[in-house]
């Protein structure tokens, strides 16, 4: 939210590209803290080489700014603070815009998808993603990784947003062109900072299920990722919280906590740091039978949350 006219100065572009990949680095590793602290000198150094570099230098520099300003939105729609979230997603895709690149363009797509999504216009959203992948289409005929990655997940994002307007067949539609795309890649990467491959793939179907109230369906795809080939404890700590709400629907309050509790063993600040971890601990708090209510409240505990 600064808005003072940048310092001037020495523009150390190698720098600032390290600082912004470390950013995406500690974000996916869940060490939300630590990017938090940071985000807003490395915010204004990328104002400051934007408004003062030329040529090549430049686009980078718009670039780096969007990928900077993707991670704030990121964090923020962590927060539930959705105001901040949808000016930091604009400022990535007004950005992106800026540095040309086609490629940077899609990606930024993505957080505007989650934005507005997290707003409640899953119909926008979702016409968001899926003409976003289109345009990508039209250009991938011998796509890179970093094509594939950031075309497949714009679908599962847009698959996530079909899934909140209850449109069974657009979100099906979606996560199968999503799954074919995992099938061309081939793997499960980090190109482009997506996680994107066959297993991010049946994450986002457990997800999927969950908001169509299919527990049973989301607890059969979680049982078929293959957790240690996501290559992201953000990912793998997602599908974790998944999976506990899918067996809390199932009145499986043990596994539900157990699972909660390993995702917080993998990514602690994925479950201190998020309102909603916080609530699925106070939801199988509430409604614990007495086998497992004393060790709900011990954990509970831990986390300073109370009933």
């Amino acid at each position: 939210m600064d808005y003072s006219t940048p310092a001037d100065g020495p523009i150390d572009i190698e720098a600032l590209a390290g600082a912004v990949a470390a950013a995406k680095r500690n974000y996916q590793a869940c060490r939300y803290a630590e990017v938090t602290a940071k985000l807003p000198v490395l915010l204004r150094r990328l104002r400051a080489a934007c408004a003062s570099l030329h040529g090549d230098d430049r686009l980078r520099a718009h670039a780096l700014c969007a990928e900077a300003y993707h991670v704030t939105a990121s964090i923020l729609l962590k927060q539930e603070d959705k105001g901040l979230a949808w000016l930091a997603a604009d400022r990535s895709v007004q950005a992106v815009h800026a540095s040309q690149s086609p490629l940077m363009i899609g990606s930024s797509s993505r957080i505007i998808t989650h934005a507005l999504m997290d707003g409640g216009h899953h119909r926008a959203a979702t016409d968001n993603a899926r003409g976003a992948a289109q345009r990508m289409d039209a250009d991938l005929t011998t796509p890179s990784p970093d094509d594939l990655s950031i075309y497949g997940s714009l679908l599962l994002r847009g698959a996530i947003a079909a899934a909140n307007t209850g449109n069974r067949h657009n979100t099906a539609e979606l996560l199968d062109e999503a799954a074919e795309a995992g099938t061309r890649l081939g793997h499960d990467a980090n190109h482009m900072w997506t996680a994107f491959g066959p297993n991010n793939v049946l994450c986002h179907r457990v997800n999927v299920a969950l908001r169509f109230g299919d527990a049973g369906t989301a607890i059969d795809y979680a049982r078929q990722v293959e957790l240690d080939k996501l290559p992201i404890n953000e990912r793998k700590a997602t599908l974790l919280l998944d999976t506990s709400r899918a067996f809390l629907m199932w009145n499986q309050h043990d596994k539900a906590l157990h699972i909660l509790r390993a995702a917080g063993e993998i990514a602690p600040e994925e479950i201190t740091g998020r309102p909603a971890a916080l609530r699925l601990v106070r939801d199988i708090l509430a409604t614990a039978p007495i086998s497992v209510r004393r060790e709900a409240d011990e954990y509970a505990a831990t986390l300073g949350v109370i009933a």
